[in-house]
Order: structure tokens, then sequence, then C-alpha cells
């Protein structure tokens, strides 16, 4: 029923008013129809009419407003459901009573006391025009939620769609194969039975890429399995100037977007110096429900083209299944980025 702090979205003010005004005169039409005999007779109708119009509008969209910050109806749709119900059915009734009591002491000049007999009579109506007014606006917001929730998922599967794309992507990006094939080449002349193991460990890792493409998570063993087998074709280039210290629970029941690992120590290697006189050392462990990848800051003298799209990337796929927020932070010495962990349902 908001959208940016709007209770009457999608209306304007002057939508908002005029919409009730006409609405007025409807019901003077269709109930009073002897309202029109005389200018001041339809005046008074009017205002009458039009302040039910209003505080029966007004009052719900209110309600809803509040209610959206406190029981959501995807998360709670039955509780949800009870308690717009009870509360725009409690609203309504009051709200037609109050109207009526103030209306018929300002143009009939009946006291409220007196004027309650009258209103008395028509108890059982108010009650069931409020009932349905009280439905309608419940109606209203469950499909207007249903709707939103759609909109998301399906929004979601479009980012999740581009995410493997571009994983898979950055995987098989033209500098990463020129660099396995050129090390796979000298292997095969040198060691062919390390030749035999990137090999294996290529096929692994290609095999691993095929296995997520349709899938949103992965559990953080089968994160760090591949991470293994990515692992050990850095090894294999580079030797002992890259370590990776991993240090994370076996079997924990916690998920992560698939190559999330990779893709960290990817930017490691990328933007650090990996050399005999500098070797670097990566760990990679979980604190406070985040799982959280380091390395000293040793940037090379040479840096690589970055266009900043994998961590970026990154946090946008992790908004849809977590509220909490990929944390970046750096001083003079360690860089550090923290993934937040996804419990698995």
């Amino acid at each position: 029923m908001t959208k940016n702090g709007n209770i009457l979205y999608p209306f304007k003010l002057w939508q908002f008013l005029l919409a009730n005004a006409v609405l007025a005169i409807i019901i003077l039409a269709v109930f009073f129809g002897n309202a029109f005999s005389n200018p001041q007779r339809f005046l008074s109708g009017f205002v009458w009419s039009y302040s039910i119009c209003i505080t029966q509008w007004i009052g719900p969209a209110f309600i809803g407003a509040l209610l959206d910050k406190k029981i959501t109806w995807i998360k709670q749709p039955v509780t949800r459901t009870f308690v717009e119900i009870g509360s725009l059915l409690l609203w309504s009734v009051t709200a037609f009573i109050s109207v009526q009591l103030i209306m018929y002491y300002l143009v009939l000049g009946i006291q409220p006391q007196n004027a309650w007999a009258s209103i008395q009579n028509s108890i059982l109506v108010t009650f069931l025009i409020s009932l349905f007014i009280s439905l309608t606006f419940t109606a209203i917001g469950f499909f207007k939620a249903w709707r939103k929730s759609a909109l998301n998922e399906a929004l979601l599967k479009a980012e999740m769609m581009t995410y493997k794309y571009n994983a898979l992507r950055n995987q098989l990006n033209p500098h990463f194969l020129f660099n396995s094939f050129n090390v796979l080449s000298d292997l095969v002349y040198e060691d062919q039975e390390q030749a035999v193991k990137f090999i294996r460990q290529l096929s692994s890792l290609f095999r691993f890429v095929l296995d997520v493409r349709d899938k949103e998570l992965v559990s953080l063993d089968e994160e760090v399995d591949f991470l293994k087998s990515y692992a050990g074709l850095l090894s294999t280039r580079f030797g002992d100037k890259l370590q990776l210290d991993i240090n994370l629970p076996e079997k924990s029941g916690l998920m992560v977007i698939p190559m999330t690992l990779q893709l960290l120590i990817e930017n490691s290697v990328k933007h650090n110096e990996v050399s005999t006189k500098n070797p670097l050392f990566v760990k990679i462990y979980t604190e406070n429900d985040f799982l959280i990848v380091e390395n000293p800051l040793q940037p090379k003298s040479t840096l690589e083209e970055s266009k900043k799209t994998g961590l970026s990337n990154l946090e946008q796929q992790y908004s849809f299944f977590t509220g909490q927020k990929i944390k970046v932070t750096h001083d003079k010495e360690i860089f550090r980025v923290s993934i937040p962990l996804i419990q698995q349902e």
C-alpha cells in the first residue's frame, strides 16, 4: 500500500481527494436521491458522504502501511490476515459511527446521546458494510504482496542467470585458459606425472562448473572441494609462492553462492604480488557466521586492469538470500572480505 512513504500509492493527493468526491456523489445519487433537491441539502449530504468515504479509505491505508512494517504477508500470512481484518473492522465501525454522531450534531443539531438511538437501528448494516470493506482491503493487500513476491522471484532468477554466466565467463576467460595451457604445455615436457595431475584438476574444476550451473546455492563443503581443485592449479602454477590456509568447519549445513571462494582467491592473485621474494599467504576461515578470506596487501608494481564487477556481482546475489551484507575491510597491511554464510533450510 506504500511506496517511498506515500500511503496513498498509487494515487497522488489530488487524485485521492477527487476519487473520494466522485464516490461521495455516487453514494448520494444511489441512496439519497432527494439530496439534489436544493443546494443546501446537497452540500450537507456531500460533506456527510465525503467524510464517510475518506475515513473508510485513509484508515485502512494507514493500518496497512503500519502492518507492512510489523507483520509481512509473505512470512506470516495467517497472522497478517486475522490481524488486518480485525484492525480494519474495528476502525471501519468506529469511524462510521463517529462520523454519523458528528454529522447528526453539526447538520441536524441532534446531540450524540439522542443520535445514538437512530444509529443503533442501522448498526447491523454498518457492521456488514465495514466487514465488506475490511475483506476488500485485506484481499487487495494480499494480492499486492503476492504479486511483489512473484516479481522478486522472477528478478532473482534473472540475476542468478546473469551471475552464472559471469562466473562461467570469468572461469573460462582467455587469460585463465592461456595461463593454464601454458603451464600444461611446460609440464608435458618436464613432468608428465604432474601434467596428468594438472589435467585431472582442470577436469574436476570444469565438472563442478557444469554441476552447479542450475544451483543457486551450494554447501560450504562442496565449495571447499572445488577450491581444492582450483588451488591445485594455482599450486602447479605458483608452487610455494602461493599458500592457502583453509580452516573451515565440515558438514556445517552452511551454504554459499557457487564459486565464491574461487572468485575471491582469483582477486587476491590478480591484485597482489606472488613471487619467491614475496609469497602470498591467503587465509580462509569462518567467524561469527561469516566466511572470511584475507591476505596481506602487497600490490603488484603493474596492476592488471580491473572492472570491479566481481564483488559487486556477489553483493547483489547475496542480497537475495540474506539481510547481511558483504564486508570489505583493509588497513595498510591486510585486505579482508567477509561473506555472510547462509543457513541451509
